[in-house]
């Protein structure tokens, strides 16, 4: 039996349906010959759109339907409904075998509810039961992030590294870490909340109720807010980017000043050199912490790609502990782009999946 003080990662899913918690490559060979090759369907649930893709098992995605996200006020229902229609539709075409979801929120060690979903009204919500009830595939529920680190590890950025830490940047910072073929999800399934490290006491307040976090000084709403309080103080070097906006600083966003900073505008990349600066101090706290051998990072910041990285990679070398004196992980940008939590939420349903070919099912939606 386990200690409740075993380090062992939790392997609640794997374990019922016939796989214990081994290395990724003993796993693979316990399963049985072609599983590997399965399609399997991922659903991306944001805060804005519901996207679910057949997958390969090369990592390939063959079809893929989308659909907007429910309005936060509408119940758990009407977002499980949502995934349900998009995922039959898809096996309405393809011979699916399990579903991943990677939803944007906090998941349980047991990857089975969802804590708190800040864009849905998921709390405590035992979304892997309701789904499979109602899709009578084995469904597998991951956290957003967890599932995006996975992709690049199997297929991506992060090929051919046992100990890799994945950064996300969005309008927050998420992250998780992958490590001797396990994403180590921490003892209650919430780890990799990297962008609520304070890295500035007394700093931003930020939504979660603390002062300094990190997303607060290297993300998109950092970003669009420097940008923003040039305008606030009618600083005359932002006025080539308000006038991209339209002359409305509510038309500020990140998009916007990254394209501006690709084009040459000197206040954005500005802009960028600075949320790519504090990106690489909070980098160089992480590998204090972990030690991995290779940092990706992926989400929609990180579209400006050297103008972000280039000042990260800086700072993280002005910013590591025993900087001349240690080896230093790489930071590299992701390969998947908007499709890693698709592939990566499918690639975890697939090592799970089970030994029969699906017929198609008869839609279940009350």
């Amino acid at each position: 039996m386990t200690s409740p003080h075993s380090t062992q990662r939790p392997a609640v899913l794997p374990t019922l349906f016939g796989l214990g918690p081994r290395s990724a490559d003993r796993r693979r060979r316990a399963l049985p010959p072609g599983v590997l090759r399965l399609p399997t369907v991922g659903v991306d649930i944001g805060g804005t759109k519901v996207v679910a893709g057949v997958v390969d098992g090369e990592g390939r995605v063959l079809d893929r339907v989308r659909t907007e996200t429910p309005h936060k006020s509408k119940s758990p229902k009407v977002v499980e409904d949502v995934i349900v229609d998009l995922v039959l539709q898809l096996a309405d075409k393809h011979d699916v075998h399990a579903v991943g979801v990677g939803a944007a929120g906090w998941v349980d060690a047991d990857r089975s509810k969802v804590l708190f979903a800040p864009h849905l009204n998921w709390r405590n919500e035992p979304l892997q039961e309701a789904l499979s009830e109602r899709l009578r595939f084995p469904v597998v529920v991951e956290n957003d992030a967890n599932a995006a680190a996975w992709a690049e590890w199997r297929f991506g950025a992060g090929r051919g590294e046992d100990h890799m830490v994945m950064i996300t940047l969005g309008t927050g910072i998420g992250g998780a870490v992958v490590r001797d073929g396990f994403v180590d999800r921490g003892k209650y399934g919430l780890a990799g909340e990297f962008g609520h490290m304070q890295v500035v006491p007394g700093g931003h307040r930020c939504p979660c109720g603390n002062r300094g976090c990190w997303e607060q000084y290297s993300s998109g709403n950092a970003l669009v807010r420097e940008a923003r309080e040039l305008v606030a103080e009618e600083s005359p070097v932002v006025q080539p980017l308000l006038a991209r906006a339209g002359g409305a600083a509510d038309g500020i966003t990140g998009p916007l000043v990254t394209e501006a900073a690709r084009e040459g505008d000197a206040v954005a990349v500005e802009l960028l050199y600075e949320v790519g600066h504090w990106l690489g101090v909070g980098i160089a706290n992480l590998a204090a912490a972990l030690d991995p051998g290779r940092f990706v990072v992926g989400g929609g910041v990180s579209e400006a790609g050297d103008l972000l990285l280039g000042p990260a990679q800086e700072a993280f070398k002005r910013t590591l502990t025993g900087r001349g004196f240690r080896p230093e992980a790489g930071i590299v940008h992701a390969a998947l782009g908007n499709e890693a939590g698709l592939v990566g939420a499918a690639d975890l349903a697939r090592q799970v999946a089970r030994r029969f070919r699906t017929v198609k099912r008869r839609r279940k939606l009350s």
